[in-house]
């Protein structure tokens, strides 16, 4: 708070600098004709002349929202734009030119590099062709190769089941048992063959003996002697 106060008794307005010019014309007028001598040491005149030189000083206070304060401060920096913009606009035209120059230097260099490297890019799009020709002749071997490799697993499946088939058979016919019933089942058989050969034989002697009886019965018909009847010719 004492430093602002210091600060402002620093500052003297206009009206006080009038003042100060009107006391010091009429210290003037006052003067008197014949000439003073001072009795100061000018070595303590000059320290006491340093010392409030600070407060002596006028300082015009200004105001921010004066137009003419606006206008000045426009002005300056449209002289810094001004400056700014020339020196800018010399270096941007200095990088423009050494673009423009880069950019045919690079230019004329693909034109170059092209024309030396044009039948190598001839062979590499062969070369490309040709990859994607193989590419494609792999693709369809590769089906192929799944297709076959999906039948070879039906193939190994199918053999498997045919071994395992063949290993029951084989453990089957090592058995005993199955023999036995076949020999069972064939003793069987013969048995019901001999029955059906003495019915056979039984029926065919049945047979025999009505066909003997029939023909016996036809012979005695044929030798029974015939009656006397009237014969009729016609």
């Amino acid at each position: 708070m004492r430093k602002k106060i210091e600060e402002e008794e620093s500052f003297l307005d206009l009206e006080g600098l009038r003042n100060l010019q009107t006391n010091k014309e009429t210290a003037e007028s006052s003067r008197p004709e014949e000439i003073m001598e001072s009795s100061v040491d000018a070595n303590e005149w000059r320290l006491e002349v340093k010392r409030v030189t600070p407060s002596l000083k006028v300082h015009i206070r200004t105001d921010n929202k004066d137009w003419r304060t606006h206008v000045d401060q426009m002005h300056l920096h449209k002289d810094g734009i001004e400056t700014a913009l020339s020196e800018t606009k010399g270096y941007l035209d200095k990088l423009h030119k050494e673009i423009t120059r880069t950019l045919e230097k690079i230019g004329s260099r693909e034109k170059y590099i092209n024309n030396q490297l044009e039948h190598l890019l001839q062979d590499f799009r062969g070369t490309q062709d040709g990859l994607a020709e193989v590419k494609e002749q792999y693709r369809q071997a590769s089906g192929g190769v799944t297709e076959r490799t999906r039948q070879l697993a039906e193939v190994t499946e199918e053999l498997e089941r045919i071994k395992q088939e063949m290993e029951e058979r084989g453990s089957s016919m090592t058995d005993g048992s199955p023999l036995v019933k076949i020999k069972q089942a064939l003793q069987r058989l013969k048995n019901e063959v001999i029955q059906m050969d003495v019915r056979v034989g039984v029926v065919e002697q049945n047979l025999l003996q009505a066909k003997l009886k029939d023909k016996t019965n036809m012979q005695r018909d044929m030798n029974k002697p015939i009656g006397n009847g009237n014969e009729y010719d016609y």
